[in-house]
């Protein structure tokens, strides 16, 4: 008899603190505007505070309300935690319309809770919805029809005409710009021209390849003589504006002779003894002496470093005398 009192105590406790705890879980749905108009839209919020450690079960709101409501979307439950820690709140809304006019009222809904291993269900409370339409005096009788309301435009809707014709005048710019580089016979988009290095500069650097080289000791007696003149042809041809390089050597020769002042007279004669040396090694198979060889570079060297410009040398001269400049212009051994 004793066990049995035991036992319906304990289950009589086990029921009062399950009913304590399911009386601090408070259910609750509200909406931010009962009053509306026809097609306006408003919120509906589901929320429930509960203690952490009891699992809820949101209800199910179907697509349409009392027939007459219909759901346009709905959010996730959201949670919040309140100021006792033991306690949160969770919170789904809903975007609710309606086309009919009339006061809807939106039953309660149910939630699902565990307690401890025991399901139970507790309600929300009930809203009314009223839809209004819109008021029409009928005293006035028909009115104008109101012509549509010319807002003022905004940056954002006149940026892509603006930048449509900033686009269009720059093809047409492009188009002239075109046109007109097409009649000059100019390239359309022109490059940046490198400057010209001066004449001596360059010859100079080809017959130091030439010296570097030696192919006269290789026995390639014909193509040395043939670069060396070609170097000098260049020269002639971009200093002193002689056509040297479609010229035959004599005709090279009597420009120079008959343009008196151009070159002095040692020079004159440098130029000759290399080119009319260089025209029977190259036709009539004239093997020359290696001191030949040697002297011919070294007037070649003579020869440009003596006519070249005179602004040229200044600059080269600046800071040197005379003797300095002289000793630049070496000796070429032949071994």
């Amino acid at each position: 008899m004793k066990l049995k009192l035991k036992i319906l105590f304990v289950f009589t406790l086990f029921l009062f603190a399950t009913n304590v705890q399911a009386q601090r879980i408070k259910a609750e749905a509200r909406l931010d505007s009962a009053n509306i108009l026809i097609g306006d839209q408003v919120k509906l919020f589901i929320e429930v505070d509960h203690p952490k450690d009891v699992n809820v079960q949101f209800p199910v709101v179907p697509d349409t309300i009392v027939d007459l409501i219909e759901v346009i979307s709905r959010s996730g439950v959201d949670t919040f935690e309140l100021d006792d820690e033991k306690f949160i709140k969770q919170i789904q809304s809903y975007t609710i319309t309606s086309f009919d006019s009339g006061s809807y009222r939106i039953p309660p809904y149910w939630f699902k809770i565990d307690l401890n291993g025991t399901i139970d269900s507790i309600p929300s409370n009930g809203v009314t919805l009223n839809v209004y339409t819109m008021e029409i005096d009928t005293t006035k009788g028909p009115t104008d029809i109101k012509m549509p309301y010319g807002a003022p435009l905004t940056l954002k809707e006149v940026t892509p005409y603006i930048l449509g014709v900033i686009l269009i005048g720059a093809i047409i710019f492009f188009l002239l710009y075109s046109i007109k580089r097409k009649k000059n016979n100019k390239p359309i988009f022109a490059r940046p021209v490198k400057p010209k290095e001066p004449a001596h500069i360059v010859a100079l650097r080809e017959l130091d390849r030439i010296k570097a080289e030696k192919i006269w000791q290789k026995g390639k007696t014909k193509q040395y003589y043939s670069e060396l003149t070609d170097t000098l042809r260049e020269y002639i041809e971009d200093r002193f504006g002689i056509r040297a390089l479609e010229q035959t050597s004599d005709e090279t020769i009597e420009s120079f002779r008959v343009q008196k002042g151009l070159v002095s007279d040692k020079n004159f004669g440098n130029l000759t003894q290399l080119l009319q040396l260089a025209d029977l090694v190259k036709f009539a198979k004239f093997q020359p002496l290696p001191d030949d060889d040697n002297v011919s570079l070294m007037n070649a060297y003579f020869f440009v470093n003596d006519t070249k410009k005179e602004e040229q040398k200044k600059v080269e001269a600046k800071g040197k005398d005379n003797s300095e400049n002289d000793e630049n212009i070496e000796e070429v051994e032949i071994k």
